[in-house]
């Protein structure tokens, strides 16, 4: 009966006994369904329905029947809000103070949700519910998102019982580094052959409803659907970029007066709201010269375009669930993580990776590019000027506690439980307070203790006493902020806020700027009224520190990212021997040999077969936004180093192997840092030889491309073959040895880290 307790009796033999059964765990009759649709990267203003001239006419459609929430705030930051959004806990209490990869050891940032914090999954599967999750993930630390750890921390260790996407904080859209359940998969189709993951994302979502349906047509379930959309790379199908040539011309300055005039006739602005001041550090428009200007406008035309088809595909959801008769009992919630997203810098970004190896970006390079971007050979993101129009009208961006950085959009729909369709809430809203409304709404109490672990308290309020009484007051009084030691405090339509430079040791957080705004008359943060109301100030400044104490946000912390990135114990430890065999699945950067700025030495044991020439990949690492291959090509072994996707260097050897058993090598010698002489053997002859100019000094790649014996995994290091390019001889084995040191930079790891959320 497993942990049940026996209520039957036991008798010496089965006449003097009563067997007994527990009952099937069975939702009760009519509980709703429930969606949560996460996009990321998406601003305050880049929904139509919140003020864009983006086409979003399926998020549109959703708002037409239900409610725009349009006082909701997250956290600033990607794996913070979701964590709150999962367990109803605030993301210090989580353990999630800032992002995954830059855990500090303390208990508000380590990384790792308490198992006393269930997750809304692990608390609806005792009523009876399914649970899916479907798209990013990024709630796992990242030395436990390889082959070789434990899954407790995966979807499917907490509550979920089927997970189809991507642990890391983004991915490739055409070559995305999947995982199915607790493996590795490929892809279904190649990009080639015009694979796009949202696309696959939905595909999965919906077959995972349909095989629940196949076998109970009654049970509810929970799905968590999570595109990574808008999250650069800014990808998507070439003819849904071309729909938007020509429509950001005016540039970002028109962009945000035109988008505040329509926020404020639809409503989702109170009368009155200003328009923050456009930054000093963001040119205008009319500043730029005509190049700048055509560059600047396409970078917003993959992003546009990526969230159009995104739109797209979260309409073909929806029709689904209503096709099937599932959507008008379906608590449907649709959001964003954060602001929009100032990671393109301010000229923007053609390849991400470059930014965080220190290679300075042209604006030259992209305007020769300017028909690649959005397609699978850039990994673009905007520049600052779209950052701030996409969180019009507010001041500043994702990571920062201004409304800019925590002012989302916030959609619920439910058409079976709530009765307004297409209206407005003005009503405070945190993301912790979705747990608890959800439950509110199934009639669920919060539990007090989940798989034999106490639960601590929920933190959230639930807001579903103004689903139908838009009039009621707001229940949500007090909300502490705190990112990256930019702080604020919400109270009873006050908020003071602080910005600290990220990283500043110069400037103790007590000498920090506290800012004083009446958001309930000023949303845009326009009217600083910390010297007119000083006691308002003082009173809120306090409060923050002591929600502070109460939600495990201290110490704060603004040392260098440098000192912590590498100060906690590795799952698996560094050694200078590495032994990889064909076929296993591609091991993550952070878990693989680190070859960069070392001598190194490729060995590949293998066999040739009697025939064709042999041909095929023996090692690689990264994509053709950046990485190394060894290789073999038309029967001689090769090798290239993929620089950023600046340029390729080639060695290559005219020594075909003959049938039999070698050992082919590559052995690069530092020559200095980051430069180097590579050379090839075949059976101890030396055969190619030639320089390494410029080597990948920090990472080959932000999308998750990791390191494949035997074949090559998405896009191909160098267009020289198409990948998979399996190896068509015998790969017994690939060693790969490495002396000294691993380089390490930490604050280029850091950069890194944050890139991705």
């Amino acid at each position: 009966m497993g942990d049940d307790v026996f209520e039957g009796r036991i008798g010496r033999d089965f006449e003097d006994s009563e067997p007994w059964w527990p009952e099937p765990l069975r939702a009760r009759p009519g509980s709703p369904n429930v969606v949560f649709v996460l996009l990321d990267d998406v601003g305050f203003a880049q929904l139509g329905c919140f003020g864009s001239d983006i086409s979003t006419p399926a998020i549109d459609a959703l708002a037409g029947r239900g409610l725009r929430f349009t006082n909701f705030h997250t956290t600033a930051l990607c794996s913070p809000t979701r964590a709150c959004l999962l367990t109803g806990r605030n993301h210090h209490s989580n353990g999630m103070g800032r992002i995954i990869e830059l855990s500090s050891g303390f208990p508000g940032y380590d990384a790792r949700i308490p198992f006393a914090n269930g997750l809304l999954s692990e608390m609806l599967l005792p009523h009876g519910y399914a649970t899916f999750a479907v798209g990013k993930w990024h709630l796992t630390p990242e030395d436990e998102c390889h082959m070789a750890a434990s899954r407790r921390r995966w979807p499917l260790g907490r509550g979920f019982e089927r997970f189809y996407g991507f642990m890391e904080g983004e991915t490739h859209q055409q070559v995305p580094a999947l995982i199915s359940d607790n493996h590795q998969i490929h892809p279904p189709r190649s990009w080639e052959d015009g694979y796009y993951l949202t696309e696959d994302l939905v595909d999965q979502a919906v077959a995972c409803v349909k095989d629940l349906r196949a076998v109970d047509d009654a049970k509810p379930f929970f799905l968590y659907f999570c595109p990574g959309a808008c999250h650069a790379p800014h990808q998507s199908p070439p003819e849904w970029i071309e729909r938007y040539r020509g429509q950001f011309d005016a540039g970002w300055d028109a962009w945000r007066h035109a988008a505040l005039a329509r926020q404020l006739d639809s409503g989702v602005l109170p009368p009155g709201t200003e328009l923050s001041p456009r930054p000093d550090w963001v040119p205008a428009w009319d500043s730029l010269d005509d190049m700048a200007k055509a560059v600047y406008a396409r970078y917003m035309e993959a992003f546009a375009a990526f969230l159009s088809h995104t739109d797209e595909q979260i309409g073909r959801l929806v029709r689904f669930l209503d096709d099937v008769g599932e959507l008008d009992n379906t608590v449907l919630l649709l959001m964003s993580d954060n602001g929009a997203s100032s990671e393109g810098g301010p000229f923007g970004s053609l390849n991400d990776v470059r930014q965080w190896n220190v290679v300075p970006r042209t604006v030259e390079e992209a305007f020769v590019r300017l028909d690649e971007i959005g397609g699978p050979w850039c990994h673009n993101n905007y520049p600052w000027g779209w950052t701030v129009a996409g969180n019009t009208p507010f001041k500043r961006w994702k990571r920062e506690t201004h409304e800019g950085g925590v002012a989302d959009p916030l959609i619920v729909s439910w058409p079976a439980g709530v009765r307004a369709s297409g209206d407005l809430r003005r009503h405070y809203v945190h993301t912790v307070d979705v747990v608890p409304t959800v439950l509110e709404l199934l009639g669920i109490d919060a539990p007090a203790e989940l798989g034999g672990v106490t639960q601590r308290p929920v933190e959230g309020t639930s807001f579903a006493y103004c689903l139908d009484d838009a009039g009621a007051p707001t229940r949500h009084r007090t909300q502490y902020y705190e990112m990256f030691g930019c702080r604020a405090i919400y109270r009873d339509g006050w908020k003071a806020v602080t910005f600290h430079q990220i990283q500043d040791t110069s400037v103790p957080f007590d000498e920090d700027r506290w800012e004083l705004y009446h958001v309930d008359e000023d949303a845009s943060e326009c009217h600083d009224l910390a010297e007119s109301r000083p006691d308002k100030l003082e009173e809120l400044v306090a409060l923050w520190w002591e929600e502070a104490e109460r939600y495990q946000v201290l110490p704060l912390d603004n040392r260098p990212f440098s000192e912590f990135v590498f100060d906690k114990p590795r799952l698996v430890p560094e050694r200078n021997r590495y032994v990889y065999r064909p076929d296993a699945a591609a091991v993550p950067e952070m878990a693989a040999v680190n070859v960069r700025n070392r001598n190194h030495m490729i060995r590949a044991e293998l066999e040739v077969p009697a025939g064709a020439a042999v041909e095929g990949v023996l090692l690689a690492q990264g994509s053709g936004l950046g990485g190394w291959a060894f290789y073999v090509e038309d029967g001689a072994p090769a090798y290239v180093h993929n620089y950023v996707s600046l340029e390729e260097h080639h060695i290559r050897s005219d020594h075909v192997l003959r049938p039999g058993r070698h050992e082919v090598a590559y052995v690069f010698t530092k020559t200095a840092d980051h430069t180097g002489v590579g050379r090839l053997f075949v059976d101890d002859e030396a055969v190619g030889e030639g320089t390494i100019a410029r080597f990948t000094p920090m990472r080959f790649s932000l999308t998750g491309a990791g390191l494949t014996c035997g074949y090559s995994d998405g896009l191909p290091v160098t267009r020289r073959y198409r990948a998979p390019f399996r190896f068509t001889g015998t790969i017994h084995q690939v060693v790969v040895e490495v002396d000294g040191e691993a380089f390490l930079d930490p604050q280029a790891d850091a950069q890194f880290a944050i890139a991705r959320q």
